[in-house]
């Protein structure tokens, strides 16, 4: 059985690292999709699609199932997002998600859906991860050894400190 879970991995993390090994336990490939793939250099999204690959790809090259990474871009008409992941990706039998609108739109579209297990979620979150980057806290811990050495190779921590700042007054940027 394949199954599919998506994330957008900015940056990927111990939660997802655990979810994806609950999820590799029960399936015999996993396609792992990283969402809105087109999005980079932005507070919410400051790693490319590329970037997060190698993240993603380096982090579950342990596990025993054969993993493929594909990148998803958005698109913003609901009704027909499943038709374009499964344009995108191998073919899977079941998708994994906890989020309302994902587990909705696969299940009108007869794709069995199962809730992901839920890890450490009050810290594991990227938007926690990127404000620990952005005020030089420790971010370090919540993440596996292969992504620090993505995120450094890459500059990562400058890049979204820098994306970060404002030449307005007091105002928070905006997204290019």
């Amino acid at each position: 059985m394949r199954g599919f879970y998506i994330g957008r991995y900015q940056p990927f993390h111990d939660g997802h690292r655990h979810m994806v090994e609950e999820i590799a336990g029960e399936v015999d490939e996993l396609v792992l999709g990283i969402g809105s793939a087109g999005d980079s250099h932005t507070t919410r999204n400051p790693f490319t699609a590329g970037e997060r690959v190698m993240m993603v790809t380096k982090a579950v090259e342990h596990l025993d199932v054969t993993t493929y990474v594909v990148p998803i871009e958005d698109l913003d008409r609901n009704s027909v997002w499943v038709s374009h992941v499964q344009s995108m990706t191998p073919r899977f039998d079941v998708a994994y998600s906890n989020n309302p609108l994902v587990v909705r739109l696969f299940e009108e579209a007869g794709v069995e859906v199962r809730g992901s297990p839920m890890f450490r979620r009050d810290v594991l979150e990227g938007t926690e991860l990127r404000e620990r980057m952005i005020h030089g806290h420790d971010w370090e811990e919540l993440v596996p050894e292969t992504v620090i050495d993505v995120i450094e190779e890459v500059d990562g921590v400058e890049r979204i400190r820098r994306i970060a700042e404002t030449d307005t007054n007091g105002e928070p940027p905006t997204d290019a």
